[in-house]
């Protein structure tokens, strides 16, 4: 990327925002020959507690947009997934993770942003648009012109306010991730390249813990449904191991005792979209217009769909006629792609939340048909296939998990 003078005022598109969404969508359109200008306030962006491993399906979409190769290259992949309960081992898949820091993420796509796109370091103070052409003004005065706006800024919310679009709020704190790095005590690894350790009963008001390798150290991902006054965030500040223990008995048994360095992250979710999108001229993307629930695993994907279908698809459909009315706006966000992805990023987010901590026989019996599915399918693959476990994990049949139903239920 280049800095341009300040008196070349015109560019086709222009991106207010440089995160994850804002970067790609430059990515994707300076590679694609139309002229980007790129908006953020950081050069290089910061350390942002925010997606921290890539998935199977998310790698997919990934690749439509021309960077995997990239982003892949500059993560580290999980090997072996353990799937783990009530202090057993119910599952071992093939890894199909990669971890990356969110800050390595996006700064590595910005890396591919060709020459030919413009960055500009600053902030964007107005927007004015229409059919025909939009002006974004920066808060040094600066003003640029171009056909189309992308708003990429995330859970900035001023510039949509200003533009009289509104936030509908579907889940005030949906859900709270805590982020932090996990070190083994007393030997040098975990005998787990990756593991996803799910709650043992619904009054931890927990999902799951995932830890996985970023680089050579283990980071773990927390997903709990609290509010952010709840005292219980304070007493995991203070005492994580003891603390994760409380919540999770059974996890020793799986990962031995092991000590939390460094800083703990916490990053709530809120659930919300925003009305009155459907504008001459600008078009939304990523969080700027609706959210996901981390604990989902679907954010990434969501922003990824968002940017390979407007950049792939829309955008240089739009640029080969004249103006930038509300209807060519209209078939973005009409997209099916995009909207069966966001159906299914709201779903999910529903229904981890209830699977995970909602009371009464029902939901217990749902929880329980799927550890013991999850048992048995791992139970049919070792007959098949033997796999390395460690004699502490042997243990797994479905005959172990009487004792636990009645603690749980």
């Amino acid at each position: 990327m280049s800095n341009i003078e300040r008196n070349a005022r015109k560019t086709e598109v222009v991106i207010v925002g440089g995160g994850l969404a804002g970067s790609t969508a430059a990515a994707m359109l300076g590679r694609a020959g139309i002229d980007t200008v790129l908006i953020d306030p950081h050069t290089i962006y910061p350390p942002d507690f925010r997606c921290e491993k890539l998935e199977e399906a998310q790698v997919a979409v990934l690749r439509k947009t021309g960077l995997a190769d990239a982003v892949l290259g500059s993560a580290t992949p999980d090997g072996d997934s353990w799937i783990a309960r009530f202090g057993r081992l119910i599952d071992k898949r093939p890894g199909d993770q990669y971890g990356i820091l969110y800050d390595s993420l996006v700064n590595t796509i910005r890396a591919e942003i060709p020459p030919s796109v413009a960055f500009i370091q600053g902030k964007v103070a107005d927007i004015s648009t229409n059919a025909e052409q939009q002006t974004v003004t920066l808060s040094n005065g600066d003003e640029w012109s171009a056909h189309l706006v992308v708003l990429a800024n995330g859970l900035n919310s001023g510039l949509r306010d200003k533009l009289g679009m509104t936030r509908e709020d579907l889940s005030k704190c949906h859900s709270i991730m805590l982020g932090f790095d996990l070190k083994p005590a007393n030997r040098p690894a975990f005998d787990f390249p990756a593991l996803t350790y799910y709650s043992e009963r619904a009054t931890a008001q927990t999902a799951f813990l995932t830890l996985f390798p970023v680089g050579s150290t283990m980071r773990a991902n927390l997903c709990i449904y609290r509010q952010m006054d709840d005292p219980w965030l304070r007493k995991f500040r203070e005492a994580p191991e003891a603390t994760l223990f409380a919540i999770m008995p059974g996890l020793k048994r799986i990962t031995g005792d092991f000590k939390v360095p460094g800083t703990i992250k916490i990053r709530p979710a809120d659930l919300y979209v925003t009305k009155g999108h459907i504008q001459a001229g600008v078009v939304l993307v990523g969080d700027a217009f609706a959210t996901s629930c981390p604990a989902a695993g679907t954010g990434t994907g969501k922003v990824f769909t968002d940017v390979e279908r407007l950049c792939n698809v829309h955008i240089p459909r739009w640029l080969t006629t004249v103006g930038m009315d509300r209807d060519k706006i209209a078939s973005f966000y009409d997209d099916p792609i995009k909207r069966s992805c966001d159906t299914h990023s709201f779903a999910k987010a529903y229904s981890l939340r209830a699977l995970s901590i909602e009371p009464g026989l029902l939901w217990s019996a749902r929880r329980w048909a799927r550890f013991i599915a999850r048992l048995g399918l791992f139970a049919l693959r070792r007959l098949r296939v033997p796999l390395s476990i460690q004699p502490s994990h042997r243990g797994t049949g479905i005959e172990e998990t009487r004792a636990d139903f009645r603690k749980a239920a």
